[in-house]
């Protein structure tokens, strides 16, 4: 669609329940008109309500310092910062060598300090997440091809205000830089700058690169939202490797550094690069399961080996029940699923009939696959924590002990061999962005789905009121990481309320929720704490969690819809048996 398209088609969007719900606040010091409508149509297709506010034209700062200011009033979960460098930096811009280094230096140093308290009054009086813009290299220079032999010549100046920029971003977790300069160079210059629409409604950026704009957005759109995807299913025959292994052998496959293998070797090493920050990989065949295997255990070429894998389905099944399968066994939603496959009809029999599950368009030429994953903004979140790089390392030693309990007729038996371990350990600086991140991803054994962004977890450290605590599993086969947190709100001098208590689905069924609220029990006794409540909060993925409360002695008192209120009197709980040293960590 044209930027007109998106205009008039965003008229007719309207909120609804079934939609999660945002609001945005773009501010520039040059024209965006229609980048707002564009973000707005973008998010609601896919299901998300954005509401947008754009203050009028290069109006930022006085809307951001301005404590009695819409922006302010409108509290926008999210504010991208576009700022021009011409704009920005005036005549030194135009008529950069008029001033000599020295002067060129203390500009730079003296507009970045300007910037920095105008993020840092943001950041202030204002709970959202920061986008800015990078600032954009001119691509030409009076001094033409000795503008790089300037002595922090115009080009360098920019460079390094960008540096500064990205130095104060790096120790900043509300604040991000969107790398404005590499979206031209992806584009294209000419592209990006129409100068007609630039004298004429001093417009940076064209309209139709306004739209590959909203599109890149998108990325921080979709973790503020909680949508970050978790799991690749992937096909084998001509999507892993080129050609049918059933067929042409393990020999005749295409897969190597040779020119037909080597879509499907960089192919691969995209997707181990994204396994290795923590998105889970799965397979989904429809293959002799001996054929397909041998190529990820003995081919040469095969970057991706079975250990790298968290679930395998390689059968003769409808696809669509391996990845019903696939989901079930690893505990999280279809709609933390990624499907790749090279057939075009199991592509639409999956987009149909399981339609919360990404499903990008592959093309036919191998060669455009990586560019597909390049593509995806699903893969976007705010951190990276150490849970996520180990996620392999943590699923295939999941393997082993699925082997293992398959060894054992009761659980009791199975769960005293695990030799589980669990410390329960206080909320700090260094594991605030964990907190968030189980509070955003966690859905099944979650009471009341509570999101808490890295700010609120900070809000509630330094509140006396709030009681903050994590914790951590290991076992005999390996380290689950950080996987529970609970939120725990003073009422008065004698009450405490669960605001928050959520497991990882990867340590369910090893009653280690009855454990870790325990030591809460046990911990709110010690400071003559007596009543203790909690609510559960029914959606449709926590069903795991809906007896929980009951089970551990928490008697029902209220119930309004979704909605149930529970007390629980401290020393009437259900201390239930559990096979789990526990430990206190820094505490």
């Amino acid at each position: 669609m044209g930027l007109g398209e998106y205009i008039n088609k965003s008229k007719d969007l309207v909120s609804d329940s079934s939609l999660k719900k945002c609001k945005i606040a773009l501010l520039s010091n040059f024209t965006i008109n229609g980048l707002g409508e564009i973000i707005k149509v973008l998010c609601n297709e896919n299901r998300i309500y954005a509401e947008i506010y754009t203050p009028g034209y290069n109006q930022y700062a006085q809307e951001i310092l301005d404590k009695s200011s819409q922006f302010h009033k409108y509290n926008p979960d999210m504010v991208f910062l576009l700022l021009d460098a011409g704009s920005f930096l005036g005549e030194m811009y135009d008529f950069p060598y008029r001033l000599d280094n020295t002067k060129r230096k203390e500009k730079i140093e003296n507009k970045f300090q300007e910037l920095k308290e105008i993020i840092f009054f943001l950041e202030q009086n204002a709970n959202a997440k920061i986008v800015i813009n990078n600032f954009s290299i001119p691509p030409y220079s009076s001094r033409g091809i000795l503008e790089n032999k300037q002595d922090y010549g115009l080009r360098d100046s920019i460079k390094d205000l960008n540096n500064l920029l990205e130095n104060l971003a790096r120790k900043d977790s509300r604040l991000f830089v969107f790398d404005f300069n590499l979206f031209i160079m992806k584009q294209g210059y000419d592209k990006v700058r129409d100068s007609k629409m630039d004298y004429l409604a001093d417009m940076k950026i064209s309209p139709n690169s306004l739209v590959s704009l909203a599109e890149e957005y998108l990325a921080y759109v979709f973790p503020l939202m909680s949508m970050t995807k978790k799991c690749i299913v992937l096909d084998l025959d001509n999507t892993l490797w080129g050609g049918i292994i059933g067929e042409d052998g393990i020999a005749n496959i295409h897969l190597g550094p040779e020119k037909e293998g080597k879509p499907f070797l960089n192919f691969q090493k995209k997707l181990l690069e994204l396994s290795e920050r923590g998105i889970i990989l799965a397979i989904n065949s429809k293959n002799n399961f001996d054929d397909a295997i041998n190529v990820l255990r003995n081919h040469p070429y095969m970057l991706l080996k079975e250990d790298n894998f968290a679930s395998i389905r390689i059968n003769w099944n409808n696809k669509l029940t391996n990845i019903q399968e696939i989901a079930k066994e690893l505990n999280i939603g279809m709609d933390s699923l990624v499907f790749i496959d090279d057939d075009k009809t199991n592509r639409e029999m999956v987009r149909k009939m399981l339609p919360e599950i990404f499903v990008p368009e592959l093309p036919e030429d191998p060669c455009d696959y990586v560019k597909v994953l390049e593509t995806i903004k699903f893969f976007s979140s705010f951190s990276i924590t150490k849970e996520d790089v180990e996620k392999q390392e943590m699923y295939a030693a999941q393997r082993k002990r699925n082997e293992l309990r398959s060894g054992f007729s009761d659980l009791e038996s199975f769960l005293k061999e695990l030799k589980i371990e669990i410390g329960i350990m206080k909320v700090n600086n260094f594991s605030i962005p964990r907190a968030s991140q189980l509070s955003q991803k966690t859905n099944q054994f979650n009471l009341t789905t509570r999101r808490y962004s890295e700010e609120d977890i900070k809000s509630f450290l330094d509140n006396k009121d709030y009681i903050l605590r994590l914790v951590h599993v290991k076992d005999r086969f390996g380290d689950y990481g950080i996987t529970g947190m609970a939120v725990l709100r003073k009422i008065d001098a004698q009450t405490v309320d669960i605001d928050t208590f959520l497991l990882s689905c990867r340590i369910l069924g090893k009653d280690i929720e009855f454990a870790f609220l325990q030591e809460l029990i046990n911990e709110a006794e010690q400071h003559n704490i007596q009543k203790i409540t909690a609510k559960f909060v029914s959606t449709i993925k926590n069903a795991p969690a809906a007896n929980f409360l009951n089970e551990a002695g928490f008697t029902l008192k209220e119930e309004y819809g979704k909605e149930k209120h529970y007390v629980l009197d401290i020393g009437k709980e259900n201390k239930k048996q559990f096979y789990a040293e526990i430990k206190h960590v820094n505490t």
